[in-house]
Order: structure tokens, then sequence, then C-alpha cells
């Protein structure tokens, strides 16, 4: 088993800083992405700027790699596009004499399992190495053993439906050639199916913020472009965000742009909408759905935007012994910390290997993949769970746990669901008893928290500060 090597799966920011930190600790290392180049998904929305500046955006290890290089180190204060990511780290990355010999492209991992055992067997099931199962480029298979995997896979591929209730809406599959899903390249190589045209963008995430920002762009090119923002929610604090209370200026501003053209008209916008049907007629799409007061209808439009997040692909370890949470399809020990029901401050407890792990030895999910259906993800948060991991892997149970996350606050914290506590970051950690995570982050580091107290307190708390400040 010691012999064989570590599985990444997948070529993107947080694979390689997991390939970057295994080559670090001398352990052997393979990496298949599916993709015909490294970070295949981010070049699908490489014409997006980050709202996290570069220091936020490279991994320690694998900045220690290129150092060793001619790579000039990027302005860590300026925001890099998805293009620019690619450029400007993850190709040389995976150039680099270490890494360039390990990555196979256009190797799809189709299926994971253990030599010669199914999920049934539990008799000496750790003593068998892990087989996978790759697709290449021609559409045949092989077979590949592996020690341990750590499952980078990302969830961009997969995303969720138009349509209400995680189903697609009645047309949508029909329709399909006329709706986009994620973040298309509106001023760019998509231009042309949407100037001059309407478009009805569902959503209400940075990704809906960033296709409504390039639709009113356009429309100062062309008068008879139009926008039509769609969401199921009637409360839009999370993507207008916290202005100049966020940490994150470049988030900040996307958010108060994007009110600012609402509340001009710019952007008409129809809030508490769950859409049902998807359907032609005389040549333009209209939408059906449900409003509490009761059927609506909007429409005409000449093309649909899907920015309704995505989910992960969970089939390919249907031969493993995982767990996941059962409503956010997230690793299940991480589900209580990011759950978006409750979690609204853009911040959430450091984890690790542990919350990682699965019941099935050796086998990790990480990166965004990681957080499931959950829309708060960044990058630093998978750079620091694969070196949990990675340390997990070569045996350092401390350095493993010493897991430690900054991650910049969003200035928002809406108000809690009924029956939640008054904070904003969610349940505490066990066992650190405390009304909500932020509050245990900011006390391990110092700070003031929320003022929740220990769990034995006999009166509730109701106090409305979060991570050492005052909301």
């Amino acid at each position: 088993m010691q012999e064989l090597p570590v599985v990444v799966i997948g070529a993107g920011p947080v694979g390689l800083a997991a390939a970057a930190n295994l080559v670090a600790r001398g352990i052997s290392v393979r990496v298949y992405e599916a993709g015909s180049a490294v970070g295949a998904n981010v070049r699908d929305w490489g014409h997006v700027r980050l709202f996290s500046p570069w220091e936020y955006n490279i991994d320690p290890a694998s900045r220690s790699l290129l150092e060793k290089t001619t790579w000039q180190e990027p302005d860590a204060q300026s925001y890099p596009t998805g293009r620019e990511l690619i450029e400007g780290y993850l190709l040389p990355l995976a150039e680099t004499a270490e890494l360039a010999p390990v990555i196979e492209y256009g190797a799809r991992v189709v299926a994971i399992g253990r030599r010669g055992i199914d999920k049934v067997v539990s008799r000496e099931r750790e003593l068998r190495p892990f087989q996978l199962v790759i697709r290449d480029r021609e559409g045949g298979t092989h077979r590949v053993l592996a020690r341990a995997i750590i499952d980078a896979s990302g969830t961009w591929t997969t995303p969720n439906p138009a349509g209400a209730g995680g189903m697609p809406a009645d047309g949508e599959e029909a329709l399909a050639d006329r709706i986009a899903y994620g973040i298309p390249d509106v001023l760019g190589r998509d231009r042309d199916l949407h100037v001059g045209r309407t478009t009805l963008v569902l959503g209400a995430g940075h990704s809906a913020a960033n296709v409504l920002l390039d639709l009113v762009e356009l429309s100062e090119q062309d008068a008879a472009t139009e926008a039509i923002w769609v969401t199921r929610g009637r409360d839009l604090s999370r993507v207008y965000g916290g202005g100049a209370n966020d940490q994150l200026a470049a988030r900040g501003d996307l958010g108060q742009r994007l009110r600012r053209l609402v509340e001009s008209g710019r952007i008409q916008l129809v809030s508490g909408i769950a859409i049902g049907g998807i359907r032609e007629q005389g040549g333009r799409l209209y939408l059906d759905g449900e409003t509490a007061e009761g059927g609506k209808t909007i429409g005409p439009a000449d093309r649909i935007v899907a920015c309704t997040g995505q989910r992960p692909d969970l089939s390919l370890t249907r031969e493993l012994r995982v767990e996941f949470d059962p409503w956010l399809e997230s690793a299940r020990t991480l589900g209580p910390m990011i759950d978006p029901n409750l979690h609204s401050c853009g911040s959430v407890p450091p984890h690790g290997h542990r919350e990682l792990s699965h019941p099935e030895p050796g086998f990790y999910t990480v990166g965004i993949k990681s957080y499931g259906r959950a829309p708060t993800f960044l990058m630093l948060t998978g750079y620091e769970q694969v070196r949990s991991v990675v340390a997990a892997i070569a045996g350092n149970i401390i350095d493993a746990d010493d897991v430690k996350l900054t991650l910049p606050e969003t200035g928002v914290c809406s108000a809690a669901p009924a029956g939640a506590s008054a904070c904003c970051g969610g349940p505490a950690p066990d066992p650190v008893a405390a009304c909500c995570a932020d509050d245990a982050v900011a006390k391990a580091d110092g700070k003031g928290g929320c003022g929740c107290g220990p769990a034995k307190l006999p009166e509730p708390v109701t106090t409305s500060s979060c991570c050492g400040k005052v909301a």
C-alpha cells in the first residue's frame, strides 16, 4: 500500500494544492484531470473577475514550488480574472518539474472502489488498495491503484436545474439549447446570443450578479438589450452584501452596484417565485411559477441564464463507504458548520481531515465539492483543507489537527431563522460550548466573541454581535 501513489481527482486550484502538499512531504502522487488542460472548470468562467485578491488565491505549498522557477508572483492586492488565475498561477504550477510528470489530462474518473471487494465487505477492508476506473479521451477505460484518494473534482459541471424543488422545470430539457447554466461570457464569446435581446437571469448569488452587470453593460452598446432578474426568495441581502463592511471590497462593490441598478429600474426584478415551467410561445420564452399570491408568468424573453448553483456528482463513489450531509450533500461532519439555512457570515470554523474524511479509510472530499450544495466556499478554505488532509495521510496527526483558517468577513449577518441562535455563524462545533461557530472561532483567536458564554448559561442569548465585532 505504501508503495502506491495518492490519487488526486481534478487539476483545479485545490487539486493542484493537494498535489503540491503531497510532493512537499515526499509522497508519490498522480493527478487525473477530466479536461484537456489545467483548470478546465475555471476556463469556463475565465472572463469573470474574482472578488478575492491574489493574496487569498495562492496556496503556500504551491508557492514554494513556483519560487524555485522564474515565476513572478502577482500583486497580492490585485484581483485576477479566472483566465489570469490560470495563466499567472495554475499553468506555471502545473508545469513545474515536480507536478508536470504526475498530471494526466483527458482522464475522467468514472468509478472508485476497493480492489477485489465491494462496499459490503468489512474484513481487512483498509488493507485493500483503492481501484479507480478512468476513461480516456478516446472513450477507453483502464484501472489504477491508489493508497488514498483526494477528491477535488468540484461541482461546476453538475449545475442545479432552473426549476424549483431541485428538479428540472417542465419544458426545461426540451428548451435546453436556449438555456445557459453558470456564467456565460455575455460581453465576449456569447455576446451575439444576448445583444439586442431580453435575457431572464435566475438566481440570487454572485454568479447571477456578474451576469446581470454584464447585461447592463451590453445594453449601453445596444439599448434593445434587456435583463430580467428572477429569484426564488425575497431576501436579497446575501447577494447585495455588506458594502463597505465587506473585507473583500470587490464583493461588497458587486452587490452595491447590483442594488443601485435594481432600484433605478435598469434591471427588472421579480422575486419570490418558484419556477415550475418553461415554455415557448411565438418564438419567445415564458416562465410559469408560483408566488405567495398565486400563479405568475414572466416574459417574454429570448434566453435564460440559470445561476442556480451546483451540486456534487456522487455517482463515482457508489462502491465506497461514504457519508454526506442529508440535505447539503457535503461531507457529513462539515454540514452543520456551513449550512446556508443558518450560516450567513461568509466565514466557517477551521476544519480539516477529520471533517473531510468518510467511513472509507483514506478517502477525502475537498474543495468546493466538500461543501456540496452550500455556496460559501473560498479557495483559501480549500488550501487549508488539503494541507490538513495530506498531513493526515503522511501520518502526522498533530500537524493535521493544527488547522488554522482566517477568512475575510462579509459584513452581512442576516436575522437568524426561527428557533436558531441569534449569532450568524451556525451551530458551534462540538465540544466548544458557544452559541455559534463564529463565536467559537473569535474566542479561539482571543477576541471577545458574541458574548454568548458557555452553553450552561440559564438565559437564552439574543446578542446581535458576531466574531468579536459588533454587527
